[in-house]
């Protein structure tokens, strides 16, 4: 049999840019759904176990344990008469004539429930997390159909702050969407129809300050780009921006709108090139306590659905809305329209800066990602979802991890540094395949929970053990959560209030560098005991060698390095088969990896010239794979 039939056999492409370790999980900490739920929402809150998932009428109130998953499904039926309006308006989807479980939001010790009603939009409260009742107790709520939209399908965003609930709806069917103030004991704001033109709403965060009148709420966005050409994408990716003490306008005058909102247009893409990404799927934001430093991760999309993320600064955006000049005004200004002030009631306001926010909101400046271009990520799956987490490595600064749900129902875990992109690690997580809708991240306690539309799972955020038993190992993960005790011999999480000055824990995060270990020595002397394997003359063998580290490079090398022998990939395995210069005959064959400078053996075998145990030795080694690769060559 000729080269080419093997490498059609066996030959896959291991990336560069690929994760460097794969792994699939069984954890028990899984919740599976009696029936597919499309659309789902989620809340959970820091340091608790419970985690609220809204689905098709249905709240699921999921407590997990490392046992197992403790389960309350709360129904949320639609009322009849808004299912037979539905029925009859002929919704975009008959199956969207019910009650979808749109929001979940804890707002001061109130968790407030909104669903699609079959079109009709409704919230509740949920009290002692077991029953919904009508909204009541402090404070004010907008009418329902500022916070759930009527159909699944259309976008929404709420977030809470400050005792209050801030929603964006998205816009369809020729309704304009709008950001609003839509629960609190504050004054309820919306924006004005002429600010947003067909919002599609990704995501909204809180832009902390240490002083409490410039807090902020970024809106992140894509809207209709009116003077786009034949050939240009009919979007455009924005942020807005409002402050959370604006108490509206004057009488006349922006009396029941934001004072505030402001808005920028956002770039990603390769620098002024036409490859650019305009449609933003997604925004998340880590920012320090009470620091307006940070930085804003898109997910954006290309007319051809391909994804990719771009990074921007909170800092350069901030800047830009405190010095960018108005698009479309050039007159003098007293003031800065737009801030945050101390007092934002109508006795405080600039009325002629009021008329100017009103007509020029948008800024001219244009926020572009930080290194130019998009991260350096694969390509072969595309990304559903994102959530990320900040954490203090033990060099005391602070690294990003993002958390990268895709298509194909796993999750990428990526390492982000001022020198690029590492992806530590691939989970495939779910029996039924299928894309990841939703995720939430629980720094406090450390868990990572991922749902589709049949599973919901909850991972550990330092899963340390699963690198491996040696310092080198451990340090090559080049995972955060992740350190190399030297005294313990272990690659353990690091442990809540570590002390970077007197600790002892080793990490080596900016570069793929163990050389802190100091086991070059011991690295070279190791030698795995050969497994024999049995053959006759006349049959072809085919040697199994696990790869570990996708960032490896694998060879393997006969009798002491007389010779070496490159490999071919089937799934998870190098395999050394023969060819015209490679013939498989007796001696000790053994497969290497190289990464890091180092070479470290992996695994190797002794041929022996006797053909009576050929199969049972050919089983033990090669496993259920490639016995079938091997099985098809003998038919031959």
């Amino acid at each position: 049999m000729n080269s080419f039939i093997l490498l059609s056999l066996f030959a896959t492409v291991i990336v560069g840019k690929s994760p460097r370790l794969k792994f699939v999980v069984h954890e028990p900490s899984r919740f599976h759904f009696n029936k597919p739920e499309n659309y789902i929402s989620m809340y959970h809150q820091e340091g608790s176990d419970t985690l609220y998932v809204g689905g098709q009428a249905m709240v699921y109130v999921l407590t997990f344990t490392n046992r197992g998953v403790r389960d309350l499904q709360i129904p949320a039926a639609s009322d009849q008469t808004a299912i037979d309006t539905c029925k009859a308006k002929a919704a975009p989807l008959e199956l969207e004539c019910d009650n979808f479980i749109t929001v979940i939001q804890k707002v001061n010790d109130t968790i407030i429930v909104c669903g699609t009603n079959a079109g009709s939009p409704r919230c509740w409260m949920l009290v002692n997390d077991t029953v919904l009742t009508d909204v009541q107790g402090n404070g004010q709520i907008a009418s329902a159909s500022d916070i759930s939209p009527p159909y699944p399908s259309q976008r929404s965003i709420s977030l809470p702050a400050d005792g209050s609930l801030y929603s964006a709806m998205s816009s369809v069917a020729g309704h304009p969407g709008m950001i609003r103030r839509t629960f609190g004991s504050q004054k309820l704001l919306k924006t004005e129809n002429i600010w947003l033109l067909n919002p599609q709403f990704a995501g909204a965060a809180i832009i902390p300050s240490s002083q409490k009148f410039k807090e902020e709420i970024y809106f992140f966005f894509s809207e209709l780009n009116k003077t786009a050409s034949v050939d240009e994408e009919p979007y455009r990716a924005r942020i807005g921006r409002i402050c959370t003490g604006d108490e509206g306008g004057i009488k006349n005058l922006l009396a029941d709108s934001w004072t505030t909102f402001m808005k920028a247009r956002v770039m990603c893409g390769a620098g002024n090139t036409q490859q650019q990404y305009n449609n933003m799927k997604q925004a998340v934001v880590l920012t320090a306590q009470d620091k307006r430093a940070g930085v804003l991760y898109g997910l954006f999309s290309n007319a051809w659905g391909r994804t990719v993320i771009c990074a921007y600064s909170i800092e350069d955006i901030d800047q830009a809305f405190s010095t960018s000049k108005l698009k479309g005004y050039s007159s003098p200004l007293t003031g800065r329209p737009g801030m945050c002030v101390k007092n934002s009631t109508a006795a405080g306001h600039n009325i002629k800066n009021l008329g100017v926010i009103r007509y020029h909101p948008e800024i001219e400046d244009v926020i572009r990602p930080v290194g130019v271009a998009p991260l350096d990520l694969p390509t072969d799956d595309q990304i559903t979802h994102t959530v990320a987490d900040i954490v203090l490595a033990v060099n005391d600064e602070h690294y990003s991890v993002l958390y990268l749900g895709t298509e194909q129902g796993k999750v990428l875990k990526v390492l982000h540094t001022s020198e690029g992109v590492f992806i530590i690690s691939q989970y495939s997580l779910f029996h039924n395949e299928g894309p990841v809708l939703n995720m939430a991240i629980d720094s406090q306690k450390g868990h990572l929970y991922v749902g589709t539309a049949m599973e919901i799972q909850r991972l550990p955020l330092a899963d340390c053990g699963r690198y491996g038993d040696t310092c080198r190992e451990c340090i090559l993960s080049r995972d955060p959560y992740c350190g190399w005790d030297r005294a313990r011999r272990k690659c353990i999480a690091i442990p809540p209030g570590y002390n970077v000055t007197t600790g002892a824990l080793v990490q080596n995060l900016d570069h793929s560098n163990s050389s802190v270990c100091g086991e070059a020595a011991a690295l070279k002397q190791r030698r795995t005991s050969p497994k024999e394997v049995f053959v006759q003359s006349n049959t072809s063998v085919f040697l199994a060698c696990p790869v570990r580290s996708f960032h490896a490079t694998y060879r393997w090398e006969k009798d002491n390095c007389v010779r070496n022998y490159p490999c071919l990939f089937s799934g998870d395995f190098c395999v050394l088969g023969p060819a015209v210069d490679t013939p498989l005959k007796e001696g000790v064959f053994r497969c290497m990896a190289t990464e890091d400078g180092f070479k470290v053996e992996v695994i190797s075998f002794r041929l022996v010239n006797n053909g009576r145990l050929l199969a049972a030795s050919l089983a033990s080694t090669l496993g259920p794979s490639l016995l079938l690769a091997v099985a098809a060559l003998w038919l031959h």
